[in-house]
C-alpha cells in the first residue's frame, strides 16, 4: 500500500513540473484556461466594485389631475421642466366628447426629480392617480460592469494567443472567438449605458385633463331662460312688496267706486 502512494505521488509529481515547463502554442488550451478563470475575474471585481460604487437607484413617477384651464397649466410644466434642466420625450392631446388632455412624459436628472414634481403639483387638492416608485438596481449595475470587464480581459488574452499562433486554423479560430467576444462587449455596453441613463435621469409621467360640459347649444339657452324668468319673478314679487301700500289705495279707491256705482243704478 505505501509503495503504491509513493508511486502515484510521484506521477503527480511528475505531471506539475511537466505543466509548468510546457508552452501552449494552441488556442484550445487557452480557451480552457480563460473559461476556468472568468469567474474568478468576475468575483474579484465585484468584491473590489462594491466599495467603490454608491448605489444606483431609478425613481419613477405617474400623476393625473384635473385642470380647470387645461393650456395654463401645461405651460406651468413645460416651464418648470425647463427650469429644472429636464424636458420633454413626448407630449400628446386628446379630446373626445367629455374631456380634452394632455400626457407629457418628463426625463429629468434624478436629483431635481421631487423639486420638479412638487411644483408641477402645487395647489392640486385632488389626484386621480400618484404613484412614486424607486428601484435598487446596484447589484445589477455591478454584474454587468463586472461581466464587461471580464470580456475586456478575455478578449485581451485571446489577442496574446493570436500573436502566438503559427497555423491558421488556429488563427481563424482565435479571430472567431475574438470577434464573438467583441459582440458581446457592445451588447453588455449598451446594457451598461442604458442602465446609467435610467439611474442618471427620471422619468415622469403627467396626465393633465380638463372637463368639458355635456350640455348642447339649447340646452345652454333653455337653462339661462328658466334661470332669468325665476329671477325676474323674484323681482317682480321684490317690486310689489316695495309698493303695497300703493297697491292698497288702488284697491280701495276701486271697491269705492264700485260701491258708488251700484248706489247709483238704485236711486234710479
Amino acid at each position: 500500500m505505501k509503495k503504491l502512494t509513493n508511486i502515484i505521488g510521484f506521477i503527480l509529481l511528475i505531471s506539475v513540473l511537466g505543466c509548468k515547463n510546457y508552452e501552449p502554442d494552441t488556442m484550445n488550451l487557452g480557451a480552457m484556461k480563460m473559461e476556468d478563470d472568468e469567474q474568478t475575474i468576475i468575483n474579484n471585481i465585484e468584491t473590489e466594485s462594491e466599495t467603490q460604487i454608491d448605489k444606483k437607484l431609478i425613481k419613477n413617477g405617474d400623476v393625473e389631475f384635473e385642470s380647470e384651464n387645461l393650456t395654463e397649466t401645461r405651460e406651468n410644466i413645460l416651464k418648470a421642466i425647463e427650469k429644472f434642466k429636464g424636458y420633454s420625450s413626448s407630449d400628446n392631446e386628446y379630446k373626445n366628447s367629455y374631456e380634452i388632455s394632455n400626457t407629457i412624459n418628463i426625463r429629468v436628472p434624478s436629483e431635481n426629480f421631487d423639486k420638479l414634481l412638487n411644483e408641477i403639483t402645487f395647489g392640486v387638492d385632488r389626484f386621480d392617480r400618484k404613484e412614486i416608485n424607486v428601484k435598487d438596481v446596484t447589484s445589477k449595475f455591478l454584474d454587468i460592469e463586472a461581466r464587461l470587464k471580464t470580456k475586456k480581459e478575455l478578449e485581451n488574452r485571446y489577442l496574446e494567443i493570436l500573436k502566438k499562433a503559427n497555423k491558421v486554423s488556429e488563427i481563424l479560430e482565435v479571430e472567431k472567438q475574438i470577434g464573438e467576444l467583441r459582440s458581446e462587449i457592445e451588447s453588455i455596453e449598451g446594457r451598461l449605458k442604458y442602465l446609467n441613463n435610467q439611474v442618471l435621469f427620471s422619468t415622469l409621467n403627467v396626465r393633465i385633463y380638463q372637463t368639458i360640459s355635456k350640455q348642447t347649444e339649447f340646452g345652454k339657452k333653455f337653462k339661462n331662460g328658466f334661470k332669468n324668468g325665476w329671477n325676474n319673478l323674484i323681482l317682480f314679487f321684490v317690486f310689489l312688496v316695495n309698493i303695497w301700500p300703493f297697491i292698497l289705495i288702488i284697491f280701495g279707491v276701486l271697491i269705492l267706486i264700485r260701491v258708488w256705482r251700484k248706489k247709483k243704478r238704485k236711486e234710479k
